[in-house]
């Protein structure tokens, strides 16, 4: 199972209780203490209008994708130095790629 074979309904889950307090994803949604996700699937990170980013995450040139998303949620601080985002990060890889299946399929323009 490459990076990209997580399952979705798992996703959702992992979404639930570990990011939905501080981010939404539906088209329109309103930034919580993170910015809406909806659309940030091969965008440059730091650019969800109206969201105030840290300078590390407007300046890091990351645009957002599988292996990109992997790899930054693993360890969010460690990945981009300097974010604001407080989150200590998914240990399991299963976990992350279930993540991202999720959001994949709920976030796309």
């Amino acid at each position: 199972m490459g990076k990209n074979g997580g399952n979705e309904k798992k996703g959702a889950k992992v979404f639930k209780t570990k990011c939905s307090q501080c981010h939404t994803v539906e088209e329109g949604g309103a930034h919580k203490q993170g910015p809406n996700l909806y659309g940030f699937f091969g965008r440059q990170s730091g650019q969800a209008a109206g969201y105030s980013y840290s300078t590390a995450n407007k300046k890091s040139g990351i645009t957002w994708g599988d292996d990109t998303l992997f790899d930054y949620l693993e360890n969010p601080k460690k990945y981009i130095k300097g974010t604001k985002m407080v989150f200590a990060g998914i240990k399991k890889p299963a976990e992350r790629k279930n993540l991202i299946a999720y959001l994949k399929t709920t976030c796309s323009v």
